[in-house]
């Protein structure tokens, strides 16, 4: 029995210490976000999410990041980032963002970015073999004259694109009055070099058209021969973004006509920086029939999505949250929709109604004050903790360095102790002030959302708010 017992708590014991490594190991993973507080000295582990981060107040994004057209701080995974790793997933060797893109990989882009679907190409070169790894797009972007091979008869597939080349293909496809008569292509203010003089009047179309705005790096974009596949795969994501909001709107640009597959849909329920978690999922239901890869979807059918990424407001540290839009289903007919979102934008913006954030408000007041201060009591321990155990090792080594003869070290270490308990108090008071500070503050944020719920909805989805999902 006695036996039995001990591989209880032996098999019980290796449980626990096997989940405390996966918790540590999850916790490695993922990035705090500061609490609202004087020092910064709290903190949540919420998500491993880099792609937002806060500088002087204000929250500054990478290009794989997305903003939801109406709200300031709520982000999507651009189609950029998930067409960089779809050309990861698919490339031989080693994949660097930061290379110069090759010929290869821009008929990837401009043939998704365009939306291209015939494969049918009006040319065969002799370097493209059938089992090719990128033919299929080739064959796209060939069919649509998007791009060209050479007089050999070769498409030069493995070869780097050079900066005034990808401006050419890009200008193939708009049509943007030109300003700018100078004889030299310029970008904020500054004269893009390495531009051949038969390329200047397709950068300067590309310039004018805003189409940069994106593009990662301007100082290489100004500078260097290449484009890196990242920046190219930012300035096609720009150009699908922009055709497609404007042929939702029933406009066209250029001489490319898209086919988007427009989403329209009603939020079910609340998703907030102020409350919401990583992991969370949320539904909306199609206000009108949509059909997609010829599955058509009746109004009523269900868009699932999972907050990514959350930074909780706080004292100069302004919340964002991340979102993305997983499946649509209906009945047993379920799609994904990961893959080929270029946008969303919100048609019509709600706030939450009084009586829902009059009873909502005292239980989010509750939990967040209650976690500030369980925190600002748990780290209290932490330095006592800590503190205490320093300030032993101090008077041992005191003790032990005085009676060794070494009377100028065990000085030292009485020092040091000194200095341990100093540091204690002042932590302790730091841990005081702060937690004060954060409780006042969560009081504050939840009266201010009662008041005015308005300032919070650049951080939010709202219920009943209308979204359109582009693809």
């Amino acid at each position: 029995m006695k036996r039995k017992s001990c591989l209880l708590a032996s098999v019980g014991a290796l449980c626990l210490a096997a989940s405390l490594s996966l918790t540590c190991q999850a916790g490695q993973m993922m990035q705090s976000y500061a609490h609202p507080s004087l020092f910064g000295s709290q903190a949540q582990v919420m998500t491993k999410d880099k792609s937002a981060y806060v500088v002087a107040g204000k929250v500054k994004r990478c290009p794989c990041l997305a903003p939801v057209a109406g709200k300031e701080n709520v982000f999507v995974k651009s189609w950029a980032s998930t067409m960089l790793a779809m050309m990861e997933r698919g490339y031989k060797g080693e994949f660097n963002p930061k290379l110069p893109i090759l010929r290869s990989e821009l008929a990837i882009l401009m043939s998704e970015g365009l939306a291209i679907g015939s494969t049918t190409a009006k040319y065969n070169y002799k370097d493209i073999s059938n089992n090719y790894w990128a033919k299929e797009w080739i064959d796209k972007a060939l069919a649509a004259d998007v791009m060209i091979g050479y007089p050999d008869k070769t498409f030069r597939p493995d070869q780097p694109v050079t900066k005034a080349e990808v401006f050419a293909t890009i200008a193939k496809v708009i049509d943007v009055p030109l300003k700018d008569r100078s004889l030299f292509a310029k970008y904020n203010d500054e004269v893009i070099q390495q531009i051949p003089t038969w390329a200047v009047p397709a950068t300067k179309e590309v310039v004018e058209s805003d189409l940069l705005r994106n593009i990662p790096n301007t100082k290489k974009l100004v500078n260097d021969e290449y484009l890196s596949r990242e920046q190219v795969a930012y300035l096609v994501g720009t150009l699908r973004y922009t055709y497609l909001m404007n042929a939702a709107k029933g406009q066209s640009v250029g001489t490319f006509t898209y086919k988007p597959t427009a989403i329209s849909i009603k939020l079910s329920e609340r998703i907030s920086a102020r409350t919401s978690n990583v992991g969370d999922v949320f539904t909306a239901k199609t206000t009108k029939d949509v059909t997609i890869q010829d599955v058509c979807f009746p109004a009523g059918s269900t868009v699932k999505g999972v907050v990514d990424a959350v930074n909780r407001p706080g004292f100069k540290n302004p919340a964002y949250i991340k979102v993305k839009f997983v499946e649509i289903s209906n009945d047993d007919t379920i799609m994904d929709l990961q893959r080929d979102l270029a946008a969303v934008q919100v048609d019509c913006k709600k706030n939450p109604n009084i009586v829902s954030r009059l009873f909502a408000a005292p239980f989010s007041a509750a939990g967040r004050v209650v976690g500030v201060a369980g925190r600002t009591v748990g780290t209290g321990v932490d330095v006592i903790g800590d503190g205490v155990e320093n300030l032993g090792d101090n008077l041992s080594d005191a003790f032990a360095d005085t009676f060794s003869l070494h009377p100028l070290k065990g000085l030292k270490s009485v020092g040091s102790g000194f200095i341990t308990i100093g540091k204690g108090i002042y932590d302790i008071g730091k841990l005081v002030v702060s937690g004060t500070f954060g409780v006042l503050y969560e009081l504050g944020d939840e009266i201010r959302y009662v008041i005015l719920p308005s300032s919070t909805n650049d951080s939010a989805l709202n219920p009943d708010e209308e979204l359109t999902i582009i693809y």
